[in-house]
């Protein structure tokens, strides 16, 4: 990712109606168009502030985000978290599988794959308010699930549990009120159908290099 005074927010890597019926076209209009350009527009605004930030990547800025104010916080981690919850997803057709190194480790860390997708649900529908649920690399090499308030996430400095996400999943209001209300436990069985396991396995051949 290029340098914040250069930030823009990148196209979806899919037409917005792709993800139906599991996430609606209307949806993911306003969810991309106006929340997730809101955080980008407020993230660069930051940088009369702290004139540095045109010099730091959006990664390393959530690894020393301790440093900046809480618009930095917010809006900083609500850029990373939408970019790499819509690379995270794609159209059902060209989602893939988990690699069989992802799912020796998935077996090996969570007993399988039915259990691993139960303890992430747990993870997102008992995220309290707003947040996001994750699958991480952890420092040590196994994967764990975890989840964050607000737009926090597990490369912040100050998150509870760090590591390298995986997989992210957006619960609040706005990633899925419009189609099922305060139903959002449909809403997160709904997104397995259109998990992008490629990237995931992707994330999981770059995480285990490091």
């Amino acid at each position: 990712m290029s340098a914040l005074a250069d930030f823009k927010q990148a196209p979806l890597p899919y037409a917005s109606n792709a993800l139906e019926p599991a996430i609606d076209q209307q949806t993911m209009e306003i969810h991309y168009g106006k929340h997730h350009k809101a955080y980008v527009d407020n993230l660069n605004a930051q940088i009369k502030t702290y004139p540095e930030l045109d010099k730091i990547e959006l990664i390393q800025l959530q690894k020393q985000i301790s440093k900046y104010n809480t618009a930095v916080r917010n809006n900083g981690g609500g850029h990373f978290n939408h970019t790499f919850f819509w690379d995270s997803l794609a159209p059902t057709a060209k989602t893939g599988q988990p690699s069989a190194t992802l799912l020796k480790k998935i077996n090996q860390d969570f007993g399988s794959l039915d259990a691993f997708k139960q303890k992430f649900n747990e993870a997102a529908s008992g995220r309290f308010g707003s947040g996001w649920a994750w699958l991480i690399a952890t420092p040590d090499g196994k994967l764990a699930i975890t989840s964050t308030p607000n737009q926090d996430n597990p490369l912040m400095d100050i998150a509870e549990t760090k590591g390298t996400p995986l997989l992210g999943l957006d619960v609040w209001e706005h990633a899925y009120y419009l189609k099922y209300q305060n139903r959002r436990a449909d809403y997160i069985k709904a997104f397995w159908s259109v998990v992008n396991w490629n990237k995931v396995n992707e994330r999981y051949t770059q995480a285990v290099k490091k």
